[in-house]
C-alpha cells in the first residue's frame, strides 16, 4: 500500500504523493513511505480516534508516537483541523507536531514521544501530589494553555489523560490531543 509522510501542504484523498510536500522527503525529493521511513515497535494506548504506536525513525533512530485515524471523507475533515491547530503550536509544555503521513486506510500524525506517560497514571501511581509537586505541574499545565489561547486554538478536551510528561527526571508537562481544539 502507498503512503506518504508531509508536514505541510493540504491533506489530500487522492493515493499520490500531495502537492506541497515539505517533510517526509528523501534527499532526492522522492516521498518517503511511511513503512520505509518508521519501524513500529509497540502499542501505547487506544481510543474514540484509533490507536497511537511508538514508533523510531529509521534514520535518525528517534523514538515518535503515531496517531492512526482510520480516513473517511468525515473524519478527513475533521482531522484537518487537529493537524492545522497542532502544527502551528511550537511551545514547551505541547507536544511537538512533526509530520502527517497519509495511507489509502489510515492519516498518521507524527508527534514527539512522551517518554514519562501520562500524568494521570502518575497521580494513580502516587496516590497523591505534595502542594509543591502540584503547583509545578500545574504551573507548566497553564503556561501551555495559555499559550494556546494567544494563538487563538482552544484545546476543549484538556484533563490529565491528554497532560503526558516528558522522560527527563524532572518531568516536563506535555499537552496533547488536539482532536477538539477550534
Amino acid at each position: 500500500a502507498l503512503s506518504w509522510c508531509f508536514s505541510g501542504g493540504r491533506i489530500r484523498s487522492e493515493l499520490e504523493p500531495p502537492l506541497e510536500i515539505q517533510g517526509g522527503l528523501e534527499a532526492g525529493g522522492r516521498a518517503v513511505a511511511m513503512e520505509e521511513r518508521y519501524e513500529a515497535l509497540k502499542e501505547l494506548g487506544t481510543g474514540n480516534f484509533g490507536v497511537a504506536r511508538l514508533v523510531r525513525d529509521k534514520r535518525t533512530k528517534e523514538l515518535v508516537a503515531v496517531k492512526y485515524i482510520e480516513r473517511g471523507k468525515k473524519i478527513d475533515e475533521n482531522v484537518q483541523r487537529e493537524i492545522i491547530n497542532h502544527r502551528s503550536l511550537r511551545h514547551p509544555n505541547i507536544i511537538r507536531f512533526k509530520e502527517v503521513c497519509v495511507t489509502p486506510t489510515h492519516l498518521a500524525i507524527v508527534m514527539e514521544y512522551a517518554a514519562g506517560g501520562e500524568l494521570f497514571e502518575r497521580i494513580c501511581t502516587a496516590g497523591r501530589f505534595s502542594e509543591d509537586e502540584a503547583r509545578y505541574f500545574f504551573q507548566q499545565l497553564l503556561s501551555g494553555v495559555s499559550y494556546c489561547h494567544s494563538m487563538e486554538i482552544c484545546h476543549r478536551d484538556l484533563k490529565l489523560e491528554n497532560t503526558l510528561l516528558d522522560g527527563s527526571p524532572t518531568p516536563r508537562v506535555k499537552i496533547c490531543d488536539f482532536g477538539y481544539s477550534k
